[in-house]
């Protein structure tokens, strides 16, 4: 039987849905709880938001037929609004008001951060999709965090590394300032020098910035090869609109290092065709990937998962499978057994995790579709290569992340 109760909270999107079947005796207080902390009203929450809520559901709708029999799973949800302070006060709410026991999405690097703080305090596990900064398995790791999907050096190993090797020697960054651009920033320029090429400038722009023509004529007069776009969501879909206004291309290119699906349905094809990117999931790959984002359509306003809210539903259906194997939500147990056990679902191929906490799985260059190219509604991307796990993510002889021995 399902149940479902709505939860006021200080945030008004906070929402649980309880999905009971009688009580496991070893998880602490009869019930599973899952904090979804992510961005519902900004510019991130396209490919995060609710849709991050329904791949929560959905996971938790799958181990209910199969390992998670008889447990009861209650999800909880709030709009951080992109504040660091919001995402830790929200989250220190949750552990200590609502006993939450893992918290998942986590969309916005420097909120993402202040969680990780406040996780390795407390005792909870904490399942990062939306954040891409490093920081997350390197000098910020925790015992109990683990990385999904993706972050900024596996968005550089695709776009970045290719357009280099393709002739784009020279790069001039556009950056949103706060810690995700920064990163992002960072690893690209590191993995255009590392293919032989260089950086003539950069400038950064504020969150959710209104106006991008100043950003984007500094770029141009930069005389670089490529404009790499070091932001986000709304932020890349503006700045791409407004570097097509000021007649950016020809032999300079723009190179979105970031993109998600739902970025390309914004823009449309006829201002997307041509851009390059790297991503870890696409819902058109495959007969298990069309499966579940069939599904996830009809709760989601017939939109298609992006590679976050696919993460959202992967880490969540791992965590959920490792407390049934376990028979506890115990942490320090929980997160031991993540470990050990082999992820497997819809969403991500050759996946493991590693001492630093970071997922590493195959990622994908994908490069958008030309108008005429497309054969049905969100048929956007076609795959130029796959970029091995071993490859897509930084070395773990690299990590600073204290929990690695070496």
């Amino acid at each position: 039987m399902v149940t479902k109760s709505f939860r006021l909270a200080a945030v008004p999107l906070a929402l649980g849905l309880a999905l009971a079947a009688g009580a496991h005796a070893q998880i602490s207080d009869g019930v599973v709880k899952i904090g979804i902390l992510t961005d519902m009203s900004g510019p991130y929450s396209s490919f995060g938001g609710k849709g991050s809520v329904v791949a929560t559901n959905l996971a938790i709708e799958d181990c209910l037929k199969a390992e998670c029999s008889g447990m009861k799973i209650e999800v909880l949800s709030a709009d951080h609004q992109n504040k660091a302070d919001i995402a830790s006060s929200k989250a220190r709410e949750w552990l200590d008001r609502d006993r939450v026991d893992a918290f998942a999405d986590l969309t916005n690097s420097a909120a993402a951060l202040s969680v990780q703080k406040l996780l390795k305090e407390k005792s909870a596990i904490g399942l990062f999709t939306g954040a891409a900064t490093t920081r997350l398995t390197n000098e910020d790791c925790g015992p109990t965090s683990f990385h999904w999907m993706f972050d900024t050096y596996s968005a550089s190993a695709g776009a970045a590394a290719a357009l280099t090797k393709a002739g784009g020697k020279s790069w001039y960054f556009l950056t949103v300032d706060y810690a995700f651009g920064h990163s992002l920033e960072k690893d690209a320029t590191e993995m255009v020098k590392a293919n032989g090429g260089n950086v003539v400038g950069s400038v950064r722009h504020p969150l959710n910035a209104s106006d991008f023509s100043s950003f984007i004529l500094q770029a141009k007069n930069s005389g670089a090869q490529v404009i790499g776009l070091a932001n986000g969501a709304q932020d890349t879909v503006n700045a791409i609109k407004a570097a097509r206004e000021f007649g950016v291309g020809g032999k300079q290119k723009v190179a979105s290092l970031l993109m998600f699906l739902t970025d390309v349905h914004s823009l449309g094809l006829r201002q997307a065709q041509g851009l390059m990117f790297s991503e870890g999931f696409y819902w058109d790959m495959d007969d298990q990937t069309r499966a579940l984002s069939t599904r996830f359509e009809k709760l989601h306003k017939g939109y298609k998962p992006t590679m976050v809210q696919a993460g959202v539903y992967s880490s969540t259906l791992h965590y959920l499978r490792t407390v049934a194997t376990a028979k506890t939500d115990d942490w320090k147990v929980v997160a031991k057994k993540m470990r050990e056990l082999p992820i497997k679902d819809p969403v991500m191929r050759n996946a493991s995790i590693r001492d630093d906490g970071r997922v590493i799985h195959d990622m994908y260059l994908f490069e958008v579709k030309k108008p005429a190219e497309s054969k049905a509604p969100w048929d956007y991307y076609k795959t130029v290569s796959t970029i091995p796990a071993q490859i897509a993510f930084k070395p773990l002889e690299s990590s600073s992340c204290p929990l690695v021995k070496k």
